[in-house]
């Protein structure tokens, strides 16, 4: 097909013409074959608008059915000898014959300029009652800069105070001051956006770009004549937001007006009075922690009957893998363990690698109980240790997370491993170990020294968990661990969290300790350091929080937990049995 000749001057457009000749039938060898008596004249698009009815072709032979075109028209082929249709009414159009099958033309495609613009397709809101009011205190605001936009559809009301303690906490270097930036920030752009023409009829929270909000944005631009309860100061920020809730219900009794703060007092307050509180669940990862993945799925006695049937099974590497298919492989995840023990057979403990369709390999582990396969000088005591071990040890598990009750060896296998894979294997140049400066009680002022000397007090779990690492070595005598102490301590770094941005780890082996305290900025924070060939390992007990805003559902631990979980390079062990001491086992259950 010849294509039209090319515009001799910028922004020429081409004719009509040059479209209805790119639109024509071809006219080569395939026409020439076809009889004469079935030549046919070019096809026309026969045109009707969506309020009119079709005309129904008239009754013959059977026959292909019109082409339908985009935006619902339909193009309509003539016969030979007649001359083209014009677009009619429905009381004029007459029926409209339909060609032989023989007598196909070309199909006519419709200009771009004809399409009508697809139509984005209406949100469904999660909330199938009117929206809600909801009165946001300041601590939601500095907790989660984006609450704005995690309500739906429901409507967000800011008291003036709220803007008043907002402008007090904008200066700092802290996580708030930063958090309080951000939604000034968020709150301009809004302003902006609208030019607040008539703040009664509030802002819409999508005109930032924020798709999923679907509600408006309302400020406080009258005063509510409120009585509160004498018993309360008026000049209280808390008390004065207390008596917006209040007017506004009093206001708008069609509505659910309903307080949202991060303050336990607060909402006691508030119910007190009769008002609606609710806390702010979007922090949230779970609400409960015992939901939480734990990495580990014990298998139904009945599984080799269930599985044995289509099973395939190979060796390789000295592992022995299975392929199965069944009901089991929907609840499966990649790098999850699986464990089978019953009395009277051998048990099974294996890993899943594998997850195509609906079929699951599983792949045996290293029996790191054994002791010819310890871990420099450190073996697995338990199920679970043994898991960890073969998870520390995968080069291609980048990432891991190993949770549980203190005394279940966390840190002393973590070290373990990383010390192996330093010093014997040459896979990593060195260990990075960092935690969070939380104090269990209170802060004991400024240290001295370096970085290093700084961090040092806050890395006793390290120092004892390289003393136990030294002792295992007693044929070298004093002076032999000595010198393998100091060689060791030569390839850990200790590092602060507060120096981490902008760092990138090559090759590096990062220890996370204590990473139940860490936000889940935070934890975002430092898994993108790691670079090429970086493993990064998180240890944490989610019953020991020492930050006093998170929570077993809202930590970053939790957060990194259910995010990573069923990636092929990233894998979580949650360890259960204490193996410190018989006195710290039955404290941590009694106490």
């Amino acid at each position: 097909m010849p294509l039209p000749k090319p515009p001799t001057r910028k922004a020429a457009v081409l004719a009509s013409a040059d479209f209805d000749s790119q639109a024509a039938p071809k006219t080569g060898k395939r026409a020439a074959k076809q009889p004469a008596a079935a030549e046919v004249a070019p096809a026309v698009l026969d045109l009707f608008s969506h309020d009119e009815t079709e005309v129904p072709a008239a009754k013959a032979a059977p026959a292909p059915a019109p082409a339908r075109q985009p935006g619902g028209r339909t193009a309509a082929r003539e016969p030979a000898g007649r001359a083209p249709a014009t677009a009619r009414s429905p009381a004029q159009a007459p029926a409209l014959p339909v060609p032989a099958p023989a007598a196909r033309s070309a199909p006519v495609t419709a200009r771009a300029a004809d399409r009508p613009a697809p139509q984005a397709k209406p949100r469904r809101p999660k909330h199938t009652g009117p929206a809600k009011l909801f009165v946001l205190d300041t601590n939601v605001l500095m907790h989660d800069p984006t609450s704005l936009f995690r309500f739906d559809e429901h409507d967000i009301y800011l008291p003036m105070i709220t803007l008043e303690e907002l402008d007090g906490h904008k200066k700092g270097m802290s996580e708030v001051s930063r958090n309080v930036r951000q939604v000034s920030r968020e709150l301009d752009a809004l302003a902006a956006a609208d030019n607040l023409a008539d703040p009664k009829a509030g802002i819409p929270l999508a005109k930032s770009g924020h798709k999923e909000a679907g509600g408006k944005l309302f400020f406080q631009t009258t005063l509510l004549d409120v009585k509160l309860p004498a018993g309360l100061p008026q000049g209280k920020a808390d008390n004065q937001i207390l008596g917006v809730v209040q007017g506004l219900r009093e206001q708008m009794p069609e509505r659910d007006v309903v307080l949202v703060s991060k303050d336990i007092n607060m909402r006691v307050k508030a119910r007190a009075l009769g008002l609606p509180a609710e806390d702010y669940f979007n922090d949230k990862t779970l609400e409960d922690g015992d939901l939480l993945y734990n990495g580990v799925l014990q298998l139904p006695s009945d599984f080799w009957e269930r599985h044995g049937k289509t099973m395939e099974s190979w060796q390789q590497s000295g592992h022995t893998f299975y392929r199965i298919a069944g009901p089991m492989v929907p609840a499966l995840l990649i790098n999850q363990f699986v464990y089978l023990e019953s009395p009277g057979a051998v048990p099974l403990y294996a890993r899943v690698v594998e997850i195509t369709g609906k079929t699951a390999v599983l792949k045996t582990l290293k029996e790191y109980t054994h002791q010819k396969n310890a871990v420099w000088g450190v073996t697995a005591r338990n199920r679970e240790q043994n898991f960890s071990l073969n998870l520390l040890m995968d080069p291609e598990c980048d990432f891991i997370t190993l949770t549980g009750t203190a005394g279940t060896g966390k840190t002393l296998m973590t070290l373990a491993a990383g010390l192996a894979q330093v010093m014997d294997e040459r896979r990593y140049t060195e260990i990075i170990v960092t935690r969070v400066t939380v104090p269990v009680g209170e802060d004991i002022g400024f240290l001295p020294g370096t970085e290093e000397e700084k961090m040092s007090p806050w890395m006793g779990a390290l120092d004892d968990n390289l003393e136990v690492l030294a002792r295992s070595d007693s044929s070298a005598g004093e002076w032999g661990r000595a010198a393998t102490n100091d060689l060791v301590r030569s390839k850990i770094k200790i590092k602060s969290l507060n120096f981490m941005r902008g760092r990138t780890f090559l090759n590096k082996f990062v220890i996370i300790d204590e990473a139940q305290n860490l936000t889940p900025k935070q934890m975002k924070t430092l898994i993108t350091r790691a670079g090429p060939g970086t493993k990064i390992v998180c240890l944490g007990n989610l019953a020991q929080i020492d930050t006093p805003y998170l929570t077993e559902g809202s930590s970053g631990l939790t957060y990194a937990v259910d995010r990573f979980k069923g990636w092929p390079h990233s894998g979580h062990v949650t360890l259960a049995r204490g193996e410190r001491s018989r006195l710290a086992d039955f404290a941590s259950e009694v106490l």
